[in-house]
């Protein structure tokens, strides 16, 4: 009988403090409510209704202030395993909040729930992918809540809260680090709300200086598209690297001059944001030049766009500064998971698409606002597979990987090749549930379709190949593929991992 007790034993515990975390969500969505306002003056400008943002920011604060009032008695702390759940469940929700206005305000592109939360999760992740097939039908406060929503997500809304709500200090270097893209981050400061902030003065100032040069140029008469009110709205999509558009084919229609300035800031918003800070705060330019990650991803972007010039003068799709303009234009915005395209790339011939395709598995820079697996997480893989061939010619040889010339641990490179043979495994499974639905509804993709649609929906990219063409849209998929879809944006937002912990049994349990 004691061997039975013995056997039996107590309940095991939770190994996390669920209402904790709750509460912890509860305080998040009740201030990213306060969001719905921003379109509330573009919506009396234009003399548009705004219920719909009065009431999703209502139904969000009020929502997050009934979680934060029923675990008020948790006394509990956020550390590292809370903040894989408060992370994970936030996208959710936000996502969620992103879809309201949408559907409240019947818009007859984004009203039904799975293309509001499919538009809502496009956009707080920064995909840029859209099931809207006419945006001339979106009107102006919608639109630039649509604007709005990647830009929020684009530093994170949990990077933000860490910034400004006091109570963040516990637990804020441990959701900070599940929040910002790629294995690790560059710490500014020691404490951590600092950090968050000084991201987030780079971040906002970035943006007001796009949108500067953007205006300017329309006021000067050299883009007539390029109104104050799409300056605005186009910088909110290149610097979070969402590459939601206003316009139905995305950038073609501005002036070759507003190109490059998109193209300039895409680039920018693709590199670390923490050496950025150094470089251009602080005026330590060299600090970027001495940075292994970043030195590959300029010449990535560089020979990749060389690659594509000649190309495409080749075919005779275009020449002369068209050619560089439009090589440098997609390969920067693919790279970078921006998504923005000044051109129907759809239609190219397919050995552009093929470059284009293995594009999307680059990413931009560790710290940056881009998705996909992440230029240093490839600079030290391929050291890793040097060493291997080094060892494989000499056993006895002892090499460290180095990045800037400091050793790497060895769990950190463990955790690159685990992370990539994940993302490898989810780009695999999503493609083929997109194949076989689309077979079964008769959407009309192809093969390529399908492997580009789902990792452009993994990396957060935005558009794929054919029907989902950047001149497209994904309203003619199933709900089965765009479910898939959603699916895979969280998880690419979240780079997987988080993700994959949450279902295990040891993260439940002690």
């Amino acid at each position: 009988m004691s061997q039975s007790v013995a056997r039996i034993g107590p309940p095991r515990r939770l190994a996390i403090d669920v209402p904790a975390a709750v509460n912890l969500i509860g305080t998040l969505g009740k201030f990213l409510g306060i969001a719905a306002l921003f379109p509330v003056p573009f919506a009396l400008w234009y003399g548009e209704p705004v219920w719909a943002f009065l009431a999703a920011g209502a139904i969000t604060s009020g929502f997050g202030l009934l979680l934060e009032r029923l675990t008020a008695s948790s006394r509990g702390g956020v550390g590292l395993r809370e903040g894989f759940l408060v992370v994970a469940l936030t996208w959710l929700l936000a996502a969620g909040f992103a879809a309201l206005p949408y559907v409240l305000s019947q818009n007859p592109q984004l009203g039904s729930p799975i293309d509001a939360y499919f538009e809502g999760m496009s956009g707080f992740t920064t995909t840029g992918a859209s099931v809207a097939s006419n945006l001339t039908d979106i009107n102006r406060s919608l639109g630039i809540w649509r604007q709005f929503t990647q830009w929020l997500g684009g530093m994170g809304i949990i990077v933000l809260a860490i910034a400004v709500l006091p109570r963040l200090r516990v637990g804020g270097r441990q959701l900070m680090e599940s929040e910002l893209p790629g294995p690790e981050i560059s710490q500014l400061s020691e404490r951590i709300r600092s950090t968050a902030r000084k991201l987030w003065f780079l971040y906002v100032g970035l943006t007001a200086l796009q949108v500067l040069l953007l205006a300017s140029v329309g006021w000067a008469g050299l883009d007539d598209e390029m109104t104050p009110y799409q300056a605005l709205a186009n910088s909110f999509s290149t610097m979070p690297t969402g590459g939601f558009s206003t316009l139905p084919r995305s950038a073609e229609g501005f002036s070759p001059i507003s190109q490059w300035i998109l193209a300039l800031f895409m680039a920018i918003a693709g590199a670390n944001f923490a050496l950025m800070y150094l470089g251009i705060v602080r005026r330590r330019p060299r600090a970027l030049m001495r940075d292994e990650e970043f030195r590959l991803y300029v010449a990535l972007v560089l020979v990749a766009s060389a690659a594509l010039t000649a190309m495409l003068w080749g075919h005779g799709i275009a020449e002369g500064e068209e050619a560089v303009r439009a090589a440098v234009f997609q390969t920067v915005s693919i790279m970078t998971t921006t998504g923005l395209a000044s051109a129907d790339f759809a239609l190219w011939p397919t050995v552009l698409l093929l470059a284009l395709f293995a594009l999307m598995f680059v990413g931009g820079s560790a710290g940056s606002t881009g998705g996909s697996i992440k230029v240093v997480r490839h600079l030290l893989l391929g050291k890793t597979l040097r060493r291997e061939i080094d060892q494989t010619l000499s056993p006895e040889v002892v090499l460290p990987i180095r990045l800037n010339g400091a050793p790497v641990d060895e769990r950190t490179v463990r955790a690159i090749s685990a992370f990539v043979l994940l993302y490898v495994g989810a780009w695999v499974v999503g493609a083929s549930i997109i194949a076989v639905d689309s077979a079964i509804t008769g959407s009309g993709l192809g093969t390529l379709d399908a492997l580009a649609t789902s990792a452009t929906a993994l990396g957060n990219i935005g558009p794929a190949f054919g029907p989902a063409g950047p001149m497209g849209s994904f309203a003619g998929l199933g709900d089965v593929s765009k479910l898939t879809m959603i699916g895979l944006m969280w998880v690419g937002r979240l780079e997987i991992v988080p993700v994959i912990v949450l279902v295990t049994r040891h993260y439940w349990r002690l």
